[in-house]
């Protein structure tokens, strides 16, 4: 028999549903509780495994507030909701549920949910039970970051390791959360090529670099002569990623006309093609943002419902300001790789080099990093690296007095400022034609003019 759950909800029909997809999936259901008293009644008599929460309930009391209680005795529980407005759902995250299931319940997100929280349940008493016995394996804690391409030893990193191991043994969305340059990327193909889909494709979408225009087709693909210009049929990136992982890379900025279709493929698993019919697809979704997406649905730019249903198992990624110790390993690593690729032969950091890297403050996180190591190493003529060229602060700009600049000199490089700015994004809201205020079409007409392109692949 498998874990014995409580199921708190004050709707009839709905607990009721819950607890015959529970019980014929092989689960003991105790009996269910409609308000935060009976709950209490019932954990104390029957002991549930795992408790099923509504949020809100008959009496007083709300499931936020059994959350804490069942918090206090180490009881995992996962919300049941609808889709509550954004301080609510606020508030029920500060209680570090095992995750959200959203109303109507459909079966394969249930069982789904279920295995993530036993997962997490068992890696959180596991890692009680080795801090308790002060056991854990420094070894081992780096044969595990270097399994899945994560450099560093800073605990933060080995928390995201640790959550990467589940994910990849899951099935569930995953919503990766973290500052450009983190490594977001980096974790959604460590999932992939940990798990079961791994032999199969995993398809990359840069939702940023989508024109509102295009991004449906480009999804979910069109039919020949659906629409003007459609002059052959395209295959969309959910079709071509079919029994593997689509990775959607800044999902924020995703139009919100198209949201709805994103969530009709998270809950029924259908696409439709532009002109075509739906279809079912067998697709594992990761996403990806920098943005906060709690304030982009305060502001309704980003569906709260499209929300929970990418919120099943969130990771976030520490900006690399925050986790210094993982600074030098880091640049190490990329300093061979860099050496090698380039057929130097330089040892390795001075001290002054790599006081130079802890005190810069990163803005551009691993990314700006990596390319940094990059330049310092072709620029390098000595065995040992002394000097890495971080970019230069305003105040030593101050200090040099600048030739004068034409108009057209001027231009390009205000234009190659703001893109560096916004890692060479020119599309949609933060990206450089945002920001200068201008089409984006007619940024690329002044780039391509200027002779203006991306110096980094």
């Amino acid at each position: 028999m498998k874990n014995k759950i409580l199921i708190v909800e004050d709707q009839f029909i709905e607990a009721n549903n819950l607890r015959m997809v529970l019980k014929t999936a092989g689960y003991h259901v105790c009996t269910i509780a409609r308000s935060v008293q009976e709950a209490l009644k019932i954990i104390s008599t029957e002991q549930p495994d795992l408790v099923m929460l509504d949020i809100f309930l008959n009496g007083d009391q709300t499931g936020i507030e059994l959350a804490v209680i069942l918090k206090k005795q180490n009881i995992p529980f996962i919300y049941l909701s609808a889709n509550s407005d954004q301080q609510t759902f606020a508030l029920a995250k500060q209680t570090n549920p095992y995750g959200f299931l959203v109303k109507p319940f459909r079966e394969k997100d249930v069982l789904a949910m279920l295995d993530i929280a036993a997962n997490l349940h068992e890696e959180h008493l596991a890692l009680s039970r080795m801090s308790a016995g002060n056991s854990i394996s420094t070894t081992q804690d780096k044969k595990t970051i270097t399994d899945f391409g994560m450099i560093g030893n800073s605990p933060t990193l080995k928390e995201v390791t640790r959550y990467i191991g589940i994910a990849a043994a899951a099935t569930a969305p995953v919503l990766i959360l973290g500052e450009s340059g983190t490594g977001k990327e980096v974790v959604a193909r460590s999932i992939h090529e940990n798990s079961a889909r791994q032999k199969k494709p995993l398809v990359i979408v840069d939702c940023a670099a989508l024109t509102p225009t295009l991004i449906e087709s480009e999804l979910f693909g069109h039919e020949k002569g659906s629409f003007t210009g459609a002059t052959d049929k395209r295959v969309g990136k959910f079709e071509q990623a079919t029994g593997g992982t689509i990775f959607l890379d800044e999902v924020g900025e995703i139009p919100i006309e198209i949201q709805s279709k994103l969530l009709r493929v998270l809950q029924e698993k259908e696409i439709c093609p532009i002109g075509g019919k739906r279809k079912t697809v067998d697709v594992r979704i990761i996403a990806a943002t920098n943005r906060n997406l709690e304030e982009e649905v305060a502001q309704g730019r980003f569906r709260l419902d499209l929300y929970y249903r990418l919120f099943v198992f969130p990771i976030q990624l520490s900006p690399l300001r925050d986790r210094k110790e993982d600074i030098i390993p880091i640049a190490e690593h990329y300093l061979r790789i860099c050496t090698l690729a380039n057929n130097k032969i330089i040892a390795g950091f001075s001290e002054k080099a790599k006081q130079m890297l802890l005190n810069y403050s990163w803005p551009g996180n691993v990314r700006e990093l990596i390319h940094l190591i990059e330049r310092s190493v072709l620029l390098c003529e000595e065995p040992l690296l002394d000097n890495v060229f971080l970019p230069i602060t305003k105040k030593a700009l101050v200090q040099e007095v600048a030739p004068i600049k034409t108009i057209t000199e001027n231009e390009r490089d205000h234009i190659l400022e703001v893109l560096s700015r916004c890692d060479w994004k020119i599309y949609g809201r933060g990206g450089a034609a945002d920001l200068l205020e201008i089409n984006a079409s007619t940024l690329k007409s002044r780039m391509k003019k200027l002779g203006i392109s991306k110096r980094f692949d």
